[in-house]
């Protein structure tokens, strides 16, 4: 059913039920240019009907929700069948790719995760470990560097910073 078929009719005149107001009339809605018209002539727009298959139907582009942005503004993107959290972190792969062709750099691995406290029983309920993913791990030198791509370095990151230099001895470089 559509909406029209499920409005209340009231008398003609009537501008007040309750505490709500009545529509004047139920129509569809008009463009700026088609009102700018109608309150210069008077004469209602022609209303065509509308293929509700066509994907590109104006009226319908315009209903589609917009897609809402992450909360850092960052996009997902892939390269070489790999996904990445954003641009940023694909470009410093290919870096990083380039480097070990190159013998600066060896052992790269991508997400590496680091527990940094085991699970454990709070109020009855398990909570899970307390992990630390690093964007990447590799040997420089002949020592293990660690390292994460940021934008912006969150508390939550801050927090996980300061436990993988306590708990396991390990400083994250921040690549920006």
């Amino acid at each position: 059913m559509t909406a029209r078929a499920n409005a209340l009719r009231y008398p003609e005149g009537t501008t007040q039920v309750g505490t709500a107001r009545v529509r004047e009339s139920v129509r569809a809605p008009m463009t700026t240019a088609q009102r700018r018209i109608y309150e210069k002539t008077g004469v209602p727009p022609q209303t065509a009907a509308i293929d509700v298959d066509d994907p590109f139907d104006p009226l319908l582009i315009r209903q589609q929700p917009a897609k809402k942005p992450s909360k850092y503004r960052n996009e997902k993107c892939e390269a070489g069948g790999i996904k990445f959290d954003s641009r940023a972190e694909m470009k410093r792969w290919h870096e990083l790719v380039q480097m070990q062709a190159r013998g600066e750099i060896t052992e790269l691995e991508l997400q590496v995760p680091f527990v940094l406290a085991p699970a454990v029983v709070i109020n009855g309920r398990k909570r899970p470990a307390l992990r630390y993913v690093a964007d990447f791990v590799y040997e420089k030198d002949g020592k293990t560097v660690t390292e994460d791509v940021k934008g912006r370095v969150t508390e939550g990151f801050r927090i996980k910073r300061h436990l993988m230099k306590a708990v396991l001895g390990v400083d994250i470089v921040e690549v920006k």
